[in-house]
């Protein structure tokens, strides 16, 4: 019976994901000049000053073993984790003070591979990867206004930004940006 019901439940779980989600139930891909550059509903690492960066992971962004750290919040390695994160961020985005930078941006979630930053985590960005594409700020400002996911009806989830799609849709605006070096 437990077999019979585990099988049963599975299958059950399948098929409601085939009919009622979209992609037949498998997680959404994101391509770009044609090969798939990643999932759609996973978070990715962006290092580099000329994009968009998302949210910490725990789990390095290992999609097969998603998790938070366990830390508690008053946690001393947690706490000094979150500082280093604090600090790396403010030395990137230096026209910042530390009350404006958004927790998402230096706190892990519990997934660890969230795919999404918040319209205030984009707009704090704005400047710093305008600046090193040799962008207006106001046209890097509209691509996350465009791109802003707002809630279902108005009223079920909250506004959200891809960060992947942010990312391609930087490259497709424009491509083969090089830094200068000095």
């Amino acid at each position: 019976m437990c077999v019979l019901l585990t099988v049963g439940y599975v299958l059950i779980l399948r098929l409601t994901a085939a009919v009622a989600s979209p992609n037949d139930g498998e997680a959404p891909t994101v391509t770009f000049d044609g090969r798939v550059v990643g999932a759609a509903n996973v978070g990715q690492q962006f290092t580099d000053v000329r994009y968009f960066w998302g949210r910490p992971s725990a789990v390095d962004y290992n999609g097969s073993g998603s998790g938070g750290s366990n830390k508690g919040t008053t946690n001393e390695e947690y706490l000094a984790e979150v500082e280093q994160r604090v600090e790396d961020f403010l030395a990137a985005h230096p026209y910042l003070s530390r009350e404006e930078v958004p927790s998402e941006m230096v706190t892990a979630s519990g997934s660890g591979l969230d795919p999404d930053i918040s319209p205030r985590g984009a707009e704090v960005q704005v400047r710093r990867v305008a600046q090193a594409r040799g962008l207006d700020e106001g046209v890097v400002r509209s691509l996350v206004d465009s791109l802003t996911q707002r809630p279902w009806l108005g009223l079920f989830g909250t506004e959200k930004v891809n960060v992947l799609r942010l990312n391609i849709a930087l490259e497709k605006l424009q491509p083969n940006v090089t830094l200068e070096h000095k």
